[in-house]
């Protein structure tokens, strides 16, 4: 078994699109329209097996979810084998981070946060 997929609320389904598949670099694995404006749309890393499902918030509920859904913790962790090439390609492409790159026991990591306000680490493994 591996895990497949993890829902991310986002309030637009092309912003979201977007900014992953353009800034992030990911590729747009699926984008099917399963009617009533409702879409599955699931993007990944090159090579990544896991994907996320990009899910348009359309209650207020999932609304006021979105950007807080792991409590204000980083939620999500994207390994770079070459850290400093995908910080400088990210940086690049507008994705701001809230740090400068740290050296911490298990490896490099710099904090970010998607346009909808989810907190990530660009991290390379030391281990």
């Amino acid at each position: 078994m591996h895990l497949h997929a993890i829902t991310l609320v986002v309030p637009d389904y092309d912003a979201a699109i977007a900014f992953y598949r353009d800034a992030m670099g990911f590729d747009l694995i699926e984008d099917t329209d399963l009617g009533g404006g409702k879409r599955w749309v699931l993007v990944a890393p090159a090579g990544g097996q896991t994907r996320l499902l990009l899910a348009k918030a359309v209650t207020d509920r999932q609304r006021a979810a979105i950007g807080a859904q792991t409590g204000e913790r980083v939620g999500f962790f994207l390994h770079s084998d070459d850290f400093s090439a995908h910080h400088a390609r990210l940086q690049a492409a507008g994705v701001v981070f809230e740090e400068t790159p740290r050296h911490e026991p298990y490896g490099t990591v710099a904090v970010f946060r998607d346009p909808f306000g989810n907190r990530w680490d660009l991290l390379h493994l030391s281990r």
